[in-house]
């Protein structure tokens, strides 16, 4: 059996249903053997899609691709209730779905654009007490949830066929889809479940970069390790959307070794990715009022450079 490797990049994996995103993970870690490895952004189960998994130096940055913006295709059925929101769970009720319109539901979905409230699902991932949310309601346990505020940038109606419907939603960080879904058909005067649920856009990760774990196992077996690499993105790619900042060799050193750098031409204040003059990704930092960069998340000197490729 061979050791597992120093392997450094973002492997963007198409999660088959049915699998939790630890189970996807676990899969493509063997596969590489990967000494270190995380997802970004847990999927349910029941969804399928874009999901970040981070090897070696990429986990550093893992942490902004959970708060970057998400986009979703999901199915949904008016008139059941489910104890999960989701198909995944057991019916609890039904209710007659009135006769709607295109137009009535358009309504309705406007009204959900924009910063709203939602109350978590007991079927979530959050913790009380240490616990997850979803193993407390697997026992029957119930606890308050406190509304939290999300963004909903975009709802579009893709599919409409009463009583089923189709929506592509970009999301904020934290927002659940399926407690979305549910209060769209409370606000219907009906219930709602997902019936189907499909990530397509993760931060700067879309689907079409995707890799599905049978293909990734088809080349092990074909072209081993060697062809597995092909699909990574370099570690950069996790903060591929940000302002950068070009340092000189000197100055790079120095931001290296923890200190911070008066930056010579203005830059908006925020956080940015750094990069020296070769264009070698150093991580991230903060530029502050002052003109000063301050360095928040750096690579090693050792990283491992990876090619991007795109995924068809």
């Amino acid at each position: 059996m061979k050791a597992n490797k120093p392997i450094d990049g973002v492997l963007i994996l198409d999660k088959p249903a049915k699998v939790t995103s630890n189970g996807a993970l676990q899969q493509v870690k063997r596969l590489y053997r990967a000494q270190k490895a995380g997802h970004s952004g847990s999927l349910d189960p029941l969804a399928t899609g874009v999901l970040p998994v981070c090897f070696g130096q990429a986990t550093k940055f893992a942490r902004f691709l959970l708060d970057a913006d998400k986009t979703y295709i999901v199915t949904a059925e008016l008139g059941v209730v489910t104890a999960s929101g989701d198909a995944d769970g057991e019916i609890i009720k039904k209710v007659p779905v009135p006769v709607l319109t295109q137009d009535r539901l358009e309504a309705v979905l406007a009204g959900f654009l924009g910063i709203i409230e939602q109350v978590p699902s007991m079927y979530s991932a959050l913790k009380h007490q240490g616990q997850p949310l979803y193993k407390l309601a697997r026992q029957g346990i119930v606890v308050e949830r406190k509304p939290r505020k999300v963004n909903v940038y975009e709802i579009d109606l893709l599919r409409w066929q009463s009583p089923t419907f189709t929506l592509q939603v970009r999301v904020s960080k934290g927002t659940y889809v399926r407690t979305l879904v549910e209060d769209i058909g409370s606000a219907l005067g009906t219930g709602a479940y997902v019936k189907g649920l499909r990530r397509v856009q993760a931060g700067p990760y879309a689907l079409h970069q995707s890799v599905t774990v049978s293909t990734l196992t088809a080349v092990s077996e074909q072209q081993g390790l060697d062809g597995l690499m092909g699909y990574l993105l370099p570690v950069d790619s996790t903060v591929s959307d940000w302002p950068e900042v070009v340092l000189a060799q000197s100055a790079s050193r120095s931001l290296s070794q923890g200190q911070s750098i008066k930056l010579s031409l203005p830059v908006k204040e925020g956080w940015v990715r750094v990069v020296e003059a070769d264009s070698r990704f150093l991580g991230v930092g903060e530029v502050l009022g002052n003109g000063h960069l301050v360095p928040r998340r750096l690579v090693s000197q050792a990283q491992t450079e990876t090619e991007p490729v795109e995924v068809l």
